[in-house]
Protein backbone atom coordinates (compact mmCIF):
# COMPACT_ATOMS: atom_id res chain seq x y z
CA UNK A 1 0.00 0.00 0.00
CA UNK A 2 1.31 3.46 -0.87
CA UNK A 3 2.02 5.77 2.00
CA UNK A 4 -0.47 8.48 2.83
CA UNK A 5 0.77 11.97 3.60
CA UNK A 6 -1.38 13.93 6.00
CA UNK A 7 -0.67 17.27 7.69
CA UNK A 8 -2.53 17.91 10.93
CA UNK A 9 -2.50 20.30 13.89
CA UNK A 10 -1.59 18.67 17.20
CA UNK A 11 -1.74 21.81 19.37
CA UNK A 12 -3.41 25.18 18.96
CA UNK A 13 -3.93 28.11 21.33
CA UNK A 14 -5.28 31.60 20.82
CA UNK A 15 -2.90 34.55 20.54
CA UNK A 16 -3.90 38.03 21.73
CA UNK A 17 -4.76 39.62 18.36
CA UNK A 18 -7.09 37.22 16.58
CA UNK A 19 -4.40 34.70 15.62
CA UNK A 20 -3.48 31.20 16.74
CA UNK A 21 -0.25 29.47 17.63
CA UNK A 22 -0.20 25.99 16.11
CA UNK A 23 2.13 23.03 16.27
CA UNK A 24 1.76 20.88 13.15
CA UNK A 25 2.68 17.36 12.21
CA UNK A 26 3.21 15.65 8.86
CA UNK A 27 2.33 11.96 8.94
CA UNK A 28 3.50 9.37 6.42
CA UNK A 29 1.60 6.12 6.85
CA UNK A 30 1.60 2.87 4.92
CA UNK A 31 -0.58 0.23 6.49
CA UNK A 32 -0.18 -1.04 10.01
CA UNK A 33 3.15 -1.27 11.75
CA UNK A 34 5.45 0.58 14.06
CA UNK A 35 5.44 4.33 14.62
CA UNK A 36 8.54 6.53 14.58
CA UNK A 37 8.35 10.23 15.52
CA UNK A 38 10.97 12.84 14.61
CA UNK A 39 10.63 16.09 16.58
CA UNK A 40 12.68 19.26 16.53
CA UNK A 41 12.41 23.02 16.87
CA UNK A 42 11.97 23.01 20.66
CA UNK A 43 14.65 25.69 20.76
CA UNK A 44 14.02 28.29 18.08
CA UNK A 45 17.69 28.94 17.29
CA UNK A 46 18.49 25.25 16.69
CA UNK A 47 17.95 24.79 12.97
CA UNK A 48 19.78 21.56 12.13
CA UNK A 49 16.61 19.52 12.60
CA UNK A 50 14.80 21.54 9.93
CA UNK A 51 17.04 20.08 7.26
CA UNK A 52 16.68 16.55 8.63
CA UNK A 53 12.88 16.86 8.56
CA UNK A 54 13.00 18.18 4.99
CA UNK A 55 15.35 15.49 3.68
CA UNK A 56 13.52 12.64 5.45
CA UNK A 57 10.15 13.92 4.24
CA UNK A 58 11.43 14.07 0.66
CA UNK A 59 12.56 10.44 0.80
CA UNK A 60 9.32 9.22 2.32
CA UNK A 61 7.29 11.06 -0.32
CA UNK A 62 9.49 9.81 -3.17
CA UNK A 63 9.48 6.14 -2.07
CA UNK A 64 6.09 5.38 -0.53
CA UNK A 65 6.37 1.74 -1.58
CA UNK A 66 9.28 1.25 0.83
CA UNK A 67 7.46 2.40 3.96
CA UNK A 68 5.77 0.03 6.38
CA UNK A 69 4.06 1.72 9.31
CA UNK A 70 3.98 5.38 10.35
CA UNK A 71 6.53 8.19 10.45
CA UNK A 72 5.41 11.43 12.12
CA UNK A 73 7.50 14.55 11.55
CA UNK A 74 7.18 17.56 13.89
CA UNK A 75 9.53 20.30 12.58
CA UNK A 76 8.55 23.13 14.91
CA UNK A 77 7.54 22.48 18.51
CA UNK A 78 8.31 26.15 19.26
CA UNK A 79 7.21 27.98 16.08
CA UNK A 80 7.38 31.43 17.69
CA UNK A 81 10.97 30.78 18.67
CA UNK A 82 11.88 29.71 15.14
CA UNK A 83 10.10 32.71 13.60
CA UNK A 84 12.01 35.13 15.84
CA UNK A 85 15.35 33.21 15.96
CA UNK A 86 14.92 32.93 19.73
CA UNK A 87 16.08 29.96 21.76
CA UNK A 88 13.13 30.04 24.14
CA UNK A 89 9.56 31.22 23.79
CA UNK A 90 9.87 34.91 22.86
CA UNK A 91 8.55 37.57 25.25
CA UNK A 92 8.32 35.02 28.07
CA UNK A 93 12.00 34.23 28.71
CA UNK A 94 10.89 30.60 28.89
CA UNK A 95 12.81 27.51 27.78
CA UNK A 96 10.18 25.27 26.24
CA UNK A 97 12.24 22.20 27.09
CA UNK A 98 11.73 22.96 30.78
CA UNK A 99 7.92 22.90 30.90
CA UNK A 100 7.09 19.32 29.97
CA UNK A 101 4.82 17.46 30.52
CA UNK A 102 2.75 20.65 30.71
CA UNK A 103 -0.81 20.65 31.94
CA UNK A 104 -4.37 21.74 31.30
CA UNK A 105 -4.52 24.20 34.20
CA UNK A 106 -1.35 26.14 33.40
CA UNK A 107 -0.31 28.71 30.82
CA UNK A 108 -1.02 28.47 27.11
CA UNK A 109 2.45 27.03 26.56
CA UNK A 110 1.97 24.39 29.24
CA UNK A 111 -1.21 23.39 27.41
CA UNK A 112 0.74 23.12 24.16
CA UNK A 113 3.39 21.00 25.92
CA UNK A 114 0.64 18.73 27.20
CA UNK A 115 -0.84 18.35 23.69
CA UNK A 116 2.60 17.51 22.27
CA UNK A 117 3.23 14.82 24.88
CA UNK A 118 -0.20 13.27 24.32
CA UNK A 119 0.44 13.26 20.56
CA UNK A 120 3.79 11.46 20.96
CA UNK A 121 2.87 8.97 23.67
CA UNK A 122 2.67 5.39 22.51
CA UNK A 123 5.19 5.75 19.67
CA UNK A 124 7.70 2.95 19.27
CA UNK A 125 10.51 5.51 19.23
CA UNK A 126 10.85 9.31 19.36
CA UNK A 127 13.96 11.09 18.08
CA UNK A 128 14.31 14.52 19.70
CA UNK A 129 16.67 16.51 17.46
CA UNK A 130 18.70 19.45 18.74
CA UNK A 131 21.64 21.55 17.70
CA UNK A 132 23.96 23.02 20.27
CA UNK A 133 23.79 26.61 21.47
CA UNK A 134 25.53 29.55 19.82
CA UNK A 135 28.42 29.06 22.20
CA UNK A 136 29.28 25.39 21.67
CA UNK A 137 29.74 23.01 18.74
CA UNK A 138 28.82 19.35 19.18
CA UNK A 139 29.86 16.33 17.16
CA UNK A 140 26.97 14.20 15.90
CA UNK A 141 25.94 12.44 19.09
CA UNK A 142 23.11 10.83 21.00
CA UNK A 143 22.15 11.41 24.62
CA UNK A 144 20.60 8.46 26.45
CA UNK A 145 19.31 8.40 30.03
CA UNK A 146 21.09 5.76 32.09
CA UNK A 147 17.80 4.40 33.37
CA UNK A 148 16.81 3.64 29.75
CA UNK A 149 20.20 2.43 28.49
CA UNK A 150 19.20 -1.18 27.90
CA UNK A 151 16.22 -0.16 25.80
CA UNK A 152 17.66 2.83 23.91
CA UNK A 153 21.32 2.06 23.29
CA UNK A 154 20.68 -0.57 20.57
CA UNK A 155 18.61 2.04 18.68
CA UNK A 156 21.23 4.76 19.19
CA UNK A 157 23.95 2.50 17.79
CA UNK A 158 22.09 2.28 14.45
CA UNK A 159 21.60 6.01 13.88
CA UNK A 160 24.95 6.74 12.27
CA UNK A 161 26.13 8.74 15.27
CA UNK A 162 29.78 9.25 16.15
CA UNK A 163 29.26 9.29 19.89
CA UNK A 164 26.63 8.25 22.43
CA UNK A 165 26.67 9.68 25.93
CA UNK A 166 24.80 7.58 28.50
CA UNK A 167 24.21 9.93 31.40
CA UNK A 168 22.26 10.08 34.67
CA UNK A 169 19.07 12.11 34.67
CA UNK A 170 19.75 15.31 36.59
CA UNK A 171 16.90 17.09 38.33
CA UNK A 172 16.83 19.83 35.68
CA UNK A 173 16.12 17.21 33.00
CA UNK A 174 12.87 16.06 34.54
CA UNK A 175 10.98 18.85 32.74
CA UNK A 176 12.41 17.97 29.31
CA UNK A 177 10.49 16.26 26.57
CA UNK A 178 12.84 13.27 26.50
CA UNK A 179 12.64 12.63 30.25
CA UNK A 180 8.87 13.02 30.22
CA UNK A 181 8.41 10.51 27.39
CA UNK A 182 10.89 7.97 28.75
CA UNK A 183 9.35 8.15 32.22
CA UNK A 184 5.95 7.43 30.66
CA UNK A 185 7.17 4.41 28.71
CA UNK A 186 7.68 6.02 25.29
CA UNK A 187 11.33 5.56 24.28
CA UNK A 188 13.06 8.81 23.31
CA UNK A 189 16.65 9.50 22.20
CA UNK A 190 18.09 13.02 22.11
CA UNK A 191 20.36 13.81 19.16
CA UNK A 192 22.74 16.78 19.31
CA UNK A 193 24.69 18.16 16.36
CA UNK A 194 26.86 21.09 15.36
CA UNK A 195 25.94 24.64 16.46
CA UNK A 196 22.89 26.91 16.67
CA UNK A 197 21.62 29.07 13.77
CA UNK A 198 23.40 26.93 11.19
CA UNK A 199 22.59 23.85 9.13
CA UNK A 200 25.29 21.24 8.69
CA UNK A 201 24.05 19.26 5.70
CA UNK A 202 26.74 16.60 6.01
CA UNK A 203 25.62 15.76 9.54
CA UNK A 204 21.98 16.00 8.50
CA UNK A 205 22.42 13.63 5.56
CA UNK A 206 24.25 11.15 7.75
CA UNK A 207 21.51 11.22 10.36
CA UNK A 208 18.83 10.68 7.70
CA UNK A 209 20.70 7.62 6.46
CA UNK A 210 20.94 6.43 10.04
CA UNK A 211 17.20 6.90 10.56
CA UNK A 212 16.50 4.81 7.46
CA UNK A 213 18.91 2.12 8.66
CA UNK A 214 17.11 2.01 12.00
CA UNK A 215 13.75 1.90 10.24
CA UNK A 216 15.01 -1.11 8.26
CA UNK A 217 15.86 -2.86 11.52
CA UNK A 218 12.38 -2.07 12.82
CA UNK A 219 10.74 -3.48 9.70
CA UNK A 220 9.54 -0.02 8.65
CA UNK A 221 11.66 0.51 5.53
CA UNK A 222 12.93 -1.58 2.64
CA UNK A 223 15.66 -0.73 0.16
CA UNK A 224 18.38 1.88 0.33
CA UNK A 225 16.66 5.10 -0.82
CA UNK A 226 18.47 5.10 -4.17
CA UNK A 227 21.99 4.72 -2.79
CA UNK A 228 23.43 1.71 -4.67
CA UNK A 229 26.23 1.04 -2.18
CA UNK A 230 25.63 2.75 1.14
CA UNK A 231 28.74 2.66 3.31
CA UNK A 232 28.16 0.97 6.67
CA UNK A 233 28.40 3.17 9.72
CA UNK A 234 31.17 2.49 12.22
CA UNK A 235 29.96 1.67 15.70
CA UNK A 236 29.77 4.89 17.74
CA UNK A 237 31.99 5.52 20.71
CA UNK A 238 29.82 4.99 23.78
CA UNK A 239 30.43 6.65 27.14
CA UNK A 240 28.50 5.08 30.00
CA UNK A 241 30.84 6.33 32.74
CA UNK A 242 30.71 10.04 33.59
CA UNK A 243 34.09 9.72 35.30
CA UNK A 244 35.58 9.62 31.79
CA UNK A 245 34.06 13.01 30.87
CA UNK A 246 36.04 16.15 31.70
CA UNK A 247 34.89 19.74 31.32
CA UNK A 248 37.59 22.21 30.27
CA UNK A 249 36.81 25.72 31.53
CA UNK A 250 38.49 29.02 30.74
CA UNK A 251 41.16 30.05 33.22
CA UNK A 252 40.99 33.69 32.10
CA UNK A 253 38.69 36.08 30.27
CA UNK A 254 39.47 37.04 26.69
CA UNK A 255 39.04 35.89 23.10
CA UNK A 256 39.28 32.14 22.55
CA UNK A 257 40.99 31.11 19.31
CA UNK A 258 39.93 27.49 18.93
CA UNK A 259 41.64 24.77 16.94
CA UNK A 260 39.38 22.83 14.58
CA UNK A 261 39.13 19.75 16.78
CA UNK A 262 35.46 19.04 17.43
CA UNK A 263 34.85 15.36 16.78
CA UNK A 264 38.54 14.51 16.72
CA UNK A 265 40.78 12.57 19.05
CA UNK A 266 43.69 14.48 20.56
CA UNK A 267 46.84 13.51 22.40
CA UNK A 268 47.80 14.63 25.88
CA UNK A 269 49.34 18.10 25.63
CA UNK A 270 47.82 18.88 22.23
CA UNK A 271 46.60 22.47 21.92
CA UNK A 272 42.83 22.98 21.98
CA UNK A 273 43.15 26.73 21.49
CA UNK A 274 44.44 29.92 23.04
CA UNK A 275 42.76 32.64 25.08
CA UNK A 276 44.24 35.95 23.95
CA UNK A 277 44.12 39.63 24.89
CA UNK A 278 43.50 41.58 21.66
CA UNK A 279 44.32 44.90 23.32
CA UNK A 280 47.90 44.06 24.20
CA UNK A 281 48.52 41.17 21.81
CA UNK A 282 49.19 38.68 24.59
CA UNK A 283 48.37 35.01 24.97
CA UNK A 284 46.64 34.70 28.33
CA UNK A 285 46.11 30.94 28.40
CA UNK A 286 47.40 28.15 26.21
CA UNK A 287 44.59 25.57 26.48
CA UNK A 288 45.85 22.01 26.04
CA UNK A 289 44.37 18.56 26.43
CA UNK A 290 45.26 17.07 29.82
CA UNK A 291 45.17 13.50 28.45
CA UNK A 292 44.40 11.49 25.31
CA UNK A 293 40.78 12.31 24.59
CA UNK A 294 37.89 12.62 22.17
CA UNK A 295 36.73 16.24 21.81
CA UNK A 296 32.96 15.85 21.57
CA UNK A 297 32.08 19.46 22.47
CA UNK A 298 34.12 22.53 21.49
CA UNK A 299 33.70 26.24 22.09
CA UNK A 300 32.26 27.98 19.01
CA UNK A 301 31.66 31.51 20.32
CA UNK A 302 35.05 33.15 20.88
CA UNK A 303 34.33 35.54 23.76
CA UNK A 304 34.97 33.81 27.09
CA UNK A 305 34.98 34.73 30.75
CA UNK A 306 36.84 32.93 33.47
CA UNK A 307 34.93 29.70 34.01
CA UNK A 308 33.31 29.61 30.54
CA UNK A 309 33.05 26.13 29.06
CA UNK A 310 35.79 25.54 26.48
CA UNK A 311 35.36 21.84 25.70
CA UNK A 312 34.03 18.50 26.86
CA UNK A 313 36.51 15.67 26.59
CA UNK A 314 36.05 11.93 26.76
CA UNK A 315 39.14 10.27 28.19
CA UNK A 316 40.30 7.61 25.74
CA UNK A 317 41.95 4.32 26.56
CA UNK A 318 41.09 0.76 27.36
CA UNK A 319 40.35 -0.26 23.78
CA UNK A 320 38.34 2.74 22.62
CA UNK A 321 38.15 3.20 18.86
Amino acid sequence: MDSIKQVSTVASVALPVDERLMVRRCRYQAGQGRRLCVVTGTHGDELAGQYVCFALSQLLAAHPERLRGTVDIYPALNPMGIDSVTRGIPAFDLDMNRIFPGGRDGSAFEEIACDIVESLEGADLVLDLHASSLFLREMLQGRVMRECEARLLPYARRLGLDFVWVHPSATVMQATLSHTLNSRGTPCIVVEMDVAMRINREMGDRLVRGILALMEDLGMWTGDAGDPSPAPFPDPIVCDDDARVTFINAESSGVFLAEDLCGRQVRAGERLGRIVDPLQGEVLTDVRAPFDALVFTMRAYPIVYQGSLIARLLRMGGGDA
